[in-house]
């Protein structure tokens, strides 16, 4: 799995969904973008990956298509139309896309190019806001309390605790 960040300007959501698909034909990747707010971090990310990719091998994806069902682990939830709250939109914002599959690199390559990102670790775009991931996974001020602040690990029970929930 690898990581693009970037603070870009989507003008068009349509016109850039097509191209993160014409990568993901071209190179044969699956290839899912977010609102760096809603991230809490990169274990975050990859624990929805490898879940994705687990349910699709145990034929209990909801989604059709792979980077639809990373964006539902990722959203800790099963109705698509909640977890799209956490992709991409039009405007100026903080942006990650995961890649993953495939040739990765090149796809890697032609996403940073797109959105004018870097590696997700080497950059200044911030991902999570602590107020947006704790509104979107309802999560409590004392609950972050218990686990000493650790807002990504309580993100990351969410996100498994899908699989207990379907």
């Amino acid at each position: 799995m690898r990581t693009v960040a970037a603070t870009t300007t989507i003008g068009d959501l349509e016109d850039v969904l097509a191209e993160i698909e014409a990568i993901s034909e071209a190179t044969g990747a699956t290839i899912q973008c977010f609102d760096a707010t809603y991230v809490a971090g990169d274990r975050h990310l990859r624990r929805a990956v490898e879940l994705a990719v687990r349910a699709r091998e145990q034929g209990t994806a909801v989604a059709r298509e792979p980077a639809v069902e990373i964006l539902l682990y990722a959203a800790g939830r099963r109705q698509i139309n909640q977890a799209l709250e956490m992709g991409v939109s039009e405007g100026e914002g903080d942006v990650v896309a995961v890649v993953t599959d495939g040739d990765e690199a090149a796809a890697e390559q032609r996403v940073r190019k797109l959105l004018g990102g870097t590696d997700a670790g080497d950059t200044g775009v911030s991902l999570g806001n602590a107020d947006t991931i704790k509104m979107f996974f309802d999560i409590g001020d004392r609950e972050v309390a218990v686990v000493d602040g650790n807002l990504e690990d309580m993100v990351l029970e969410r996100v498994a605790l899908l699989d207990v929930e379907t």
